[in-house]
């Protein structure tokens, strides 16, 4: 089910949400949101924007298509179009958990975006469950591309 931004402080404390570009989606991406599922809560999954992913590459598949593709995932129960930053996402949806790959733990989140979750008493969920990266892939393609392999 789609959320609009105006709806999600309904969902307040109810949910595990995720958050990424998902483009291209992986198998690792699949394996994220199986974990978070098995936390307890329905899974909201805050999806990036064409705008967004435009100034790290162009967008492999439209926003609207990741909204249908991610919707259609078993474990996803909701999914919401961030137009405007991951910030404003969590001080409006105010979930039970934020949560995000291992590899973030590691390089750290945002000061912000940790500033939110612990004045607003959200859990920060790290999962061992980084098998690839998008940003990987679309290396790999490239290079294989500009070397004339398809």
């Amino acid at each position: 089910m789609r959320i609009a931004f105006e709806e999600l402080g309904a969902y307040a404390g109810a949910v595990a949400m995720v958050d990424g570009a998902f483009d291209p989606l992986h198998a690792g991406h699949i394996e994220y949101f199986r974990a978070a599922s098995a936390l307890g809560l329905p899974v909201l999954c805050n999806l990036a924007s064409d705008k967004y992913i435009a100034t790290k590459h162009r967008p492999l598949l439209s926003e609207s298509d990741r909204m249908v593709v991610i919707g259609a995932i078993r474990y996803v129960d909701y999914t919401h179009l961030n137009q405007l930053d991951t910030e404003a996402v969590l001080e409006k949806l105010r979930p039970r958990y934020y949560v995000k790959g291992k590899d973030w733990e590691l390089r750290g989140l945002p000061t912000r975006q940790l500033d939110i979750c612990r004045r607003l008493g959200i859990e920060v969920v790290y999962l061992d469950t980084v098998r690839d990266s998008s940003s990987r892939l679309l290396e790999r393609y490239t290079a294989l591309n500009q070397n004339g392999v398809s």
